[in-house]
């Protein structure tokens, strides 16, 4: 398990509105990512401000940023969006008496049901 300090900085990074609009944004294009250009358009910034989001995302670890050929592309790292979420739910409930019902997406999540 990453310490608090460190998910503390991620879940700041999201905390502001631009960075969480980049972040959704790669994390809906799976994989293959997005050009720095692709998301500059898509959001409409100003490339010095995007810039600035994206080593701020970078430097905690959230995205991946590539130079292939000329394009610098932009992926959303999974494995630490995994840790982020496995820290926000792998004590939902531990205080809680086994028998009380907890229909809630962090519980279901923790145990592996599947979300509704």
């Amino acid at each position: 398990m990453k310490d608090l300090e460190t998910m503390a900085s991620r879940l700041e990074a999201l905390g502001n509105p631009t960075r969480l609009a980049i972040y959704q944004l790669l994390v809906r294009a799976g994989d293959d990512g997005k050009s720095v250009g692709t998301i500059q358009s898509a959001l409409s910034i100003p490339a010095s401000t995007l810039s600035h989001h994206l080593k701020h995302l970078e430097l905690v670890g959230l995205i991946v940023k590539l130079k292939i050929g000329t394009t610098h592309t932009c992926t959303a790292n999974y494995r630490t969006m995994d840790e982020v979420l496995a820290f926000l739910t792998e004590e939902c409930c531990v205080e809680a008496e086994p028998a009380a019902a907890n229909d809630h997406l962090a519980h279901r999540l923790k145990h592996g049901v599947q979300p509704t």
